[in-house]
């Protein structure tokens, strides 16, 4: 079992948790993630990991409520409360360069796994150009929290209730646009923001990296739930990724794999809605 030291809301449907385990702290990088099993009846879920604290033995998990599990987690765990499995860290780390400057872009929830990356990329001296984008000013999350850790700070809303009016590839094109000194960008969010990112860089031959969060299940690369098309072939998001190269990957495969569980996932919220017995930890 493992032990929720903390809970809290950030946004309308978006919560953080502080989870222990002190084993998955001392081993996280940047970049990795969890996968997470309320109870033995539950699915199995990926999380990225948003932060990890090895002296502290916690690691942090961030996540909006979307379906059956999301919302059982969010509605029914509270702080004293504790999950059955944490897996992990699993994935690939991160490719932490060194002295290059790099731009990490974070939307909506994708905001929480860029955190330890840009931290990573500025501990390692590099000079990091953040930028976020979310639909509302309320939606808005860990806005101070990647700050701090960013040479250079761009917050951007759909309607413009926050930070700048604008999507963030407006403000990637135009860093990129007054410099040529740009050696690596970084984008995590849904995946249409993704996808034209990556279509912002192309033309400038900059080196995109994106995290793809493809519908997982073991977590090992060995049920194959997570393949996706990357230049041509076929990787394991899990154990080839999560991180991929922005130019490479089939976005347009990548979203009709997202929807290839929609009706069974409507089933299952229904269910959970229409009775099933939740392990209420509150």
């Amino acid at each position: 079992m493992f032990s929720i030291l903390k809970k809290e809301q950030l946004a309308d449907g978006i919560y953080q948790y502080t989870v222990e385990a002190p084993d998955i702290a001392r081993a996280a990088r940047a970049g990795q993630f969890v996968i997470l099993r309320l109870d033995e009846h539950g699915e199995r879920i990926p999380l990225t990991i948003a932060d990890f604290d090895a002296a502290a033995g916690t690691v942090d998990i961030v996540f909006q409520v979307v379906g059956k599990t999301t919302e059982e987690l969010a509605a029914c765990y509270d702080t004293g409360g504790a999950l059955l499995d944490l897996a992990g860290p699993l994935g690939r780390p991160s490719d932490i360069p060194t002295g290059e400057n790099v731009i990490v872009i974070g939307g909506g929830v994708g905001i929480a796994p860029v955190y330890p990356i840009a931290r990573a990329l500025h501990e390692a001296g590099n000079h990091v150009i953040g930028i976020i984008g979310c639909r509302t000013k309320d939606l808005v999350i860990m806005e101070d929290k990647l700050a701090a850790v960013c040479d250079e700070f761009i917050t951007t809303t759909d309607d413009g209730t926050w930070g700048r009016c604008a999507l963030v590839t407006e403000p990637l094109r135009e860093v990129l646009e007054k410099r040529n000194d740009i050696d690596l960008v970084v984008a995590i969010g849904p995946g249409p923001m993704m996808k034209f990112c990556a279509e912002t860089t192309r033309p400038f031959e900059v080196k995109t990296v994106v995290s793809l969060n493809c519908i997982m299940v073991d977590g090992t690369g060995m049920c194959g739930a997570c393949r996706i098309e990357v230049g041509g072939e076929t990787k394991f998001a899990c154990a080839d990724g999560p991180e991929f190269d922005g130019h490479a990957v089939n976005f347009d495969q990548l979203a009709m794999r997202l929807r290839g569980y929609v009706e069974q996932e409507r089933l299952a919220l229904d269910h959970y809605h229409g009775g099933e017995a939740c392990q209420c930890q509150k």
